[in-house]
């Protein structure tokens, strides 16, 4: 089980989370992934059976996205009577719609999106909200609406904290200035975005880790997710599961420094 010493603090924030965290692709969405063996969505049952395990296990970190069909739905609804307990990321930017993704970083966009993420997670706020970059993060930083519309919704208090999920290490370092919070590809065979985990460093800025584990390719679970976690600048790893067993093993194995 994971102990409240060991959450740490989401950028200069005041929010504390697990080292691991709970991605939900998988509770809404089973087409146009990249896992390596297909699988069946749960049922609310069993969603409501593993965000319990995760809570007793000492997760309170859970990452969802309006591309992961109708996971936020899901997690408003099951999380209702114990949201104050968990601290929720979502995304703004793309849509997953008739089998691909779809992309738009316009103000209204942005404003439609959070006003959906904050009805589907039936709260008042939304903890954390990255952009979901399409790949192009020069142009998506500094040539789209996304980021000034995020800060006007952070300055009316619509949303606490501000984060990006790009692509290219060197062009994400253009949203250091507007963002608290960056996600960042890391596991043992890339680790191409170090520079920027390094900058967020020396920034104060917290590091959400994506791909921990390759999207399910890793060979040795528990030595990836420690290569993650214990990597200098990582305030938490998001690991996408919907199997009880697979969740406890992420969290027996884990040797938080």
């Amino acid at each position: 089980m994971i102990s409240k010493r060991n959450y740490r603090t989401l950028g200069e924030s005041d929010i504390l989370v697990s080292p691991i965290g709970l991605g939900s692709v998988k509770f809404g969405r089973n087409t146009g992934v990249k896992y390596p063996e297909a699988f069946a969505i749960p049922d609310d049952d069993d969603l409501k059976a593993l965000l319990d395990l995760a809570r007793e296990l000492g997760i309170n970190y859970i990452d969802t996205a309006p591309a992961y069909a109708d996971s936020e739905t899901k997690l408003g609804k099951l999380l209702a009577h114990s949201r104050d307990y968990w601290c929720i990321s979502t995304k703004v930017g793309e849509y997953y719609q008739s089998g691909r993704s779809h992309y738009d970083f316009s103000a209204a966009a942005t404003q439609t999106s959070i006003e959906a993420s904050l009805k589907n997670l039936r709260t008042d706020v939304l903890d954390l909200v990255f952009v979901h970059s399409d790949g192009d993060d020069e142009r998506v930083i500094t040539q789209t609406d996304v980021l000034e519309s995020l800060q006007n919704l952070k300055d009316k208090g619509l949303i606490k904290l501000i984060g990006y999920s790009g692509k290219s290490e060197t062009e994400c370092l253009l949203a250091m200035n507007y963002v608290d919070i960056f996600m960042i590809t890391l596991n043992e065979q890339d680790q191409s975005q170090v520079p920027l985990i390094q900058a967020c460093q020396q920034y104060n800025k917290g590091v959400v880790i994506k791909k921990a584990l390759a999207s399910g390719y890793s060979t040795d679970t528990n030595a990836a997710l420690n290569f993650a976690v214990n990597f200098p600048g990582v305030t938490s790893v998001i690991v996408g599961t919907i199997n009880p067993d697979h969740l406890k093993e992420n969290v027996t194995g884990l040797v938080a420094e």
